[in-house]
């Protein structure tokens, strides 16, 4: 009776499920139909999303005592072989359970990873559930109480190859110039006034045609980046930073390019090392675009406790989720430079996230004259003027209480004071010279093609990023051994030292055939499936920053699930979505239709690639994203389509979202050679697609297969 007391206090409607549950039969007894339960109860949270913290801990124990109950069972000599294949198979269906919750909500397999860590909440509840029809609890040692950590504090770290860098070079030089400029523009006429509300305040008061971008120098000689071209706006800011700018509130639109104008820009600068913070999802693409636009540059991106990252490299790239835990040492590295992207993350000044990037800001000034700062964001105000306040102290044009540095010794150069008539438009003309920058896809149109596809390469991490690279290896590993099965049986006299390419179609089209029908196991489709399930929340979160940023978004899945998930994140995150599949009926896919075109606080539609690829007009918005790659070309441009039609007054871009370093890549790069389309960011340039998609996922089998017989030191 004491286990069932302490359910009831956890579940939802205790007493119903007292009743229904009967006492267990004698062979019941033990730890097993506990287990049986609480499976059962976590599959019904499961179905009823988000997964809650508690059903998440309760998901892992119950993993983890089957586990160990297992092994338990196998090593118990004195059980009859009968009992013990009896126990085995109970374990079998609660772990059966376990893996349908898990298919549910993916997020769960890294729980199951060796690495896994138990919380104290877990390891309390795993105590509670052995003790009450279980073997009891292994006594843990008694360790000393650890110091209670002050409220708010985080886990900080400090990764050895920062303490190597420390080391090799244990001093910064003292820069005396920094503080030379500060106390050379103190407030003199202006000293009294309260200015920071009148400076928000101006932006308000501002007439439609006062210009909210500062002037820009012509792209002059910095039209090309190591033989790729610039397009003039981006060039633009790049020549501006030359000529000696190094402030900016770069507050593009989506799509124009600012990644490459900020490293550009600090390329201009000599702004290295150049700390960039990004949202997970695009820190993998930073890493991409450093390797294309500067590639003489060394990257390194920070991944959980940073084991892996290169404190010796020129720009490193740090998420907001993980930045309370490399404060630290990432204040001592001495860059040049910093960046953050998407800054509109930081607008809530209470925020840790904000108070760390303030506090790096700070650091940066005070050990470096004139750094290069940069805060990119497409919408620089969510609510309203305030917004600007932590970004512009970011850039250091003020500080908790009034501005500072070059802005202030313009509004005392204005000769106006709060009181004057002219003083708001003065004002205003004064924070967008310092580096307000501000374009729409319309305001540049000739500058940018009509429509044009945009790869976000994502990274997959956890147990799930590990399971599906361990799943290409054993699907290589079967190539590779059906491969050298046929080269066995051919004829003796036949000798090939390199690949056999014709051989390894065959190998690749008999695997494609016994994939196409096979109705469970690893292979191409399942692993393409699963790829796109793991992406999902990525490409949600990229869609739910789109639309904050531009409007209207329509977001392509191919796959149910994936599009489940979308919608759950929306819905999480309170933004208004439709949604556009296969098994509607005309009447409700007109209604969902017309809540995205015609009611502006429906933000995303979100289609299935396969229902909605064809025959809708959705031009109302400018950017899609792709969350799952097609087979073909053809498939991608009729959802691209949607949007690209008559009536579409802006260019069109849509974001492929690529899993890095997976059989994604090779896919969309085989897409796109297959299509002709040798410029994807050119118009027009799209070829005949003359592929069909048995050729991509044939081609894609043959060349896992040659890069596994590569590594080997075949051919």
């Amino acid at each position: 009776m004491a286990r069932r007391g302490r359910r009831r206090s956890g579940g939802a409607r205790p007493d119903v499920g007292a009743q229904r549950r009967r006492a267990p039969r004698p062979a019941e007894r033990g730890i097993i139909p506990v287990l049986a339960d609480i499976a059962r109860d976590v599959d019904d949270a499961v179905k009823r999303p988000p997964t809650r913290p508690a059903v998440r801990t309760k998901f892992q124990v119950v993993a983890l005592l089957v586990r160990e109950e297992r092994a338990r069972v196998m090593a118990d000599g004195a059980l009859p072989a009968a009992k013990q294949a009896q126990e085995l198979k109970r374990l079998d269906g609660v772990a059966t359970l376990l893996a349908k919750v898990a298919a549910r909500d993916t997020s769960l397999l890294e729980l199951l990873a060796e690495d896994a860590r138990l919380s104290d909440a877990a390891r309390a509840y795993k105590a509670s559930v052995m003790g009450d029809d279980g073997p009891e609890p292994p006594e843990e040692p008694e360790r000393p109480a650890p110091a209670a950590p002050p409220p708010g504090a985080q886990k900080r770290v400090v990764p050895q190859s920062a303490i190597s860098r420390r080391l090799a070079n244990p001093f910064l030089a003292p820069d005396f110039e920094a503080a030379t400029e500060r106390a050379a523009t103190r407030p003199r006429r202006l000293a009294g006034w309260e200015l920071l509300e009148p400076l928000f305040r101006s932006f308000e008061e501002a007439s439609p045609r006062t210009p909210s971008s500062m002037a820009l120098p012509e792209a002059g000689s910095v039209a090309e980046s190591h033989g790729r071209a610039l397009m003039p706006h981006q060039a633009q800011v790049v020549a501006a930073t030359t000529r000696g700018h190094r402030t900016f509130l770069l507050a593009d639109e989506p799509g124009l390019g600012k990644t490459a104008q900020a490293l550009l820009a600090a390329q201009a600068a000599d702004a290295f090392p150049l700390l960039v913070v990004a949202p997970n999802v695009v820190k993998t693409n930073w890493a991409h675009e450093v390797e294309l636009w500067t590639p003489q540059r060394r990257v390194t991106v920070v991944h959980g406790d940073g084991d892996r990252v290169d404190a010796f490299a020129d720009v490193v790239v740090v998420n907001y989720e993980i930045l309370s835990r490399h404060v630290d040492w990432l204040g001592d590295l001495g860059f040049r430079g910093m960046v953050v992207d998407e800054a509109h993350f930081i607008k809530n000044k209470s925020s840790q996230r904000s108070q760390h990037v303030l506090a790096l800001s700070e650091q940066i000034r005070e050990r470096t004259t004139r750094p290069l700062l940069m805060a990119l964001t497409g919408t620089p105000l969510i609510n309203d003027i305030e917004d600007f306040r932590a970004i512009w102290q970011f850039l250091g044009w003020i500080d908790d209480t009034k501005p500072i540095g070059k802005l202030t010794t313009a509004l005392e150069e204005a000769g106006l004071t709060p009181a004057d008539r002219g003083f708001y438009a003065s004002a205003r003309a004064d924070v967008v010279a310092m580096g307000i920058v501000r374009r729409r896809k319309v305001d540049v149109a000739a500058d940018i093609p009509a429509r044009r596809v945009a790869d976000l390469p994502v990274e997959l991490e956890g147990a799930v990023g590990r399971s599906v690279r361990a799943a290409e290896v054993a699907l290589q590993r079967r190539l590779v051994d059906r491969y050298r099965a046929a080269l066995a049986a051919r004829d003796a006299d036949v000798v090939v030292e390199d690949v056999d390419l014709d051989l390894a179609r065959r190998v690749a089209a008999a695997e494609l055939k016994d994939s196409s029908s096979k109705a469970c196991g690893e292979n191409v489709f399942s692993m393409v499936r699963r790829i796109g399930q793991a992406k999902a929340g990525l490409a949600a979160d990229y869609a739910a920053q789109l639309a904050r940023n531009v409007g209207k978004v329509v977001f392509f899945a191919k796959h149910v699930d994936v599009m489940d998930q979308a919608e759950q994140t929306f819905a999480d995150r309170g933004i208004r979505y439709a949604s556009i599949r296969g098994d509607q009926t005309p009447t409700v896919r007109q209604k969902n239709l017309a809540a995205f075109t015609d009611d502006p606080d429906v933000s995303i539609a979100v289609c299935s690639l396969t229902a909605a690829g064809v025959g809708l007009n959705l031009q109302v918005a400018s950017n899609l994203v792709l969350a799952e790659l097609s087979w073909t070309h053809a498939e991608q441009t009729q959802a691209i389509d949607r949007i690209h039609r008559i009536g579409q007054s802006e260019p069109v871009t849509a974001w492929r979202v690529i899993a890095a370093q997976t059989i994604d890549s090779k896919i969309a790069e085989l897409i796109d050679s297959k299509s002709g389309l040798a410029a994807r960011a050119l118009d027009g340039a799209a070829g005949e697609d003359v592929a069909s998609s048995t050729d991509v996922q044939l081609d894609t089998l043959v060349e896992l297969l040659t890069d596994a017989l590569a590594a080997e030191g075949v051919g």
